[in-house]
């Protein structure tokens, strides 16, 4: 039966008087806790210091699991020891001696960090603007040009970078505007404006790490981008217009390398043909005189050993060629003076249709001839339009 229910004894267990409608004294409570403890630790006169000793025991252990820490993947714990640096934790769950004396940063290694110079942005869509005092340079030409870099970095090396300089991002930033400021300076406007912004912003990236190994800074440059290159605001216009007109220069280039492509070849094909052509007619030209040459001394041949047949031949054969030429017709009686015309064209002309028309390949005429027996005989003549020569 419980002390306070109904029958029970009303006695309060704690401080040994009877329940009453009051709440129990505090100082009863105490004391009746301090008894308690007491007798835990075996009572006695060092009661209290044992339960100092309890309670600093508490604290100790409190104050020992303070010094859990846990590392994440990619980051690196480092562990300093009033204020030195002691060790380099790798990730997972470590202990250190809890604060005041050991002290712990976790430090990540592979968050990309991300600083802007020559210009802030709200984001990637918002621009703030250029910096001048960061942006504004002076080129190998002495031209002003207003330069924005974004550089992305990671740390390679996390005592480095918390321990070697005091301000690692402020450091970074002076590095790389004393870096960008002397590749620039070597460089051309037209040259970073155009073709050697790749060339500029690698030559950039190369300068920055190298100082920044020098100091120790236990930084790497990932990348160095560089977002925009241009002319100052003043000198925009002209700027532009320049641009322009090294535009078109380039685009009649390329059309005039265009025509050429298209016009050489045909030139050289042209060209080839003529001398084909040329080299064709030469070896036709060496033929024939060749065959004139050869009939020449086959009819040499015959004249030695017939000169009047043979000359009487060759005025007849000369006399056949000339007159096929002709589309007149004459007749030769010998023993007379007399020649008859005939104009063969003009009478086929006014001749019916029915006869055949001046076009024939060959038309033979018959006409009478005297020989000397005054017995007529048949002459042939071939009207224009015959090649060759007749027989």
């Amino acid at each position: 039966m419980s002390w306070n229910e109904p029958g029970g004894n009303k006695k309060d267990p704690w401080s040994g008087r009877d329940q009453q409608d009051t709440p129990p004294d505090l100082e009863e409570v105490m004391r009746g806790l301090h008894e308690k403890i007491g007798r835990f630790f075996g009572g006695g006169e060092n009661a209290p210091y044992k339960t100092i000793g309890f309670f600093l025991v508490i604290a100790l252990v409190i104050w020992g699991l303070t010094g859990i820490y846990l590392v994440d993947e990619g980051s690196r714990g480092v562990v300093t020891r009033f204020g030195r640096y002691t060790e380099t934790t790798m990730p997972g769950l470590h202990w250190h001696i809890p604060a005041p004396i050991e002290q712990v940063q976790v430090v990540n290694m592979e968050q990309q960090r991300f600083l802007e110079v020559g210009y802030r942005s709200g984001g990637r869509q918002q621009s703030l603007g250029s910096v001048p005092r960061e942006a504004l340079m002076l080129t190998q030409d002495e031209n002003i040009i207003d330069i924005r870099l974004a550089v992305q970095y990671q740390i390679k090396d996390a005592k480095d970078y918390l321990f070697n300089v005091a301000d690692p991002d402020e450091t970074l930033k002076q590095v790389i505007e004393s870096a960008e400021r002397a590749v620039i300076g070597k460089s051309t406007m037209d040259f970073v404006l155009t073709e050697g912004r790749g060339k500029v912003a690698d030559e950039i990236k190369s300068e920055i790490q190298q100082t920044l190994d020098q100091y120790q800074t236990g930084i790497r440059i990932s990348n160095v981008s560089l977002v925009d290159a241009q002319a100052p605001e003043e000198v925009q216009a002209a700027f532009m217009d320049a641009i322009k007109a090294r535009e078109d220069e380039q685009r009649l280039k390329n059309e005039a390398e265009a025509y050429a492509n298209e016009v050489v070849p045909k030139a050289r094909g042209a060209a080839a043909r003529v001398l084909e052509e040329s080299e064709a007619y030469k070896q036709r030209v060496i033929a024939r005189a060749e065959g004139d040459a050869s009939r020449f001394k086959q009819l040499l041949a015959e004249y030695e050993k017939a000169p009047e047949v043979t000359r009487k031949r060759l005025y007849l054969d000369a006399m056949e060629d000339v007159l096929a030429r002709t589309g007149t017709l004459l007749i030769d009686v010998k023993h007379s003076n007399n020649l008859l015309y005939l104009p063969i064209d003009k009478l086929q002309k006014s001749a019916s249709p029915l006869m055949p028309s001046r076009d024939t390949e060959n038309t033979n005429i018959t006409t009478p001839d005297i020989s000397d027996s005054g017995t007529p005989r048949s002459v042939r003549s071939t009207t224009r339009g015959r090649e060759g020569r007749g027989q």
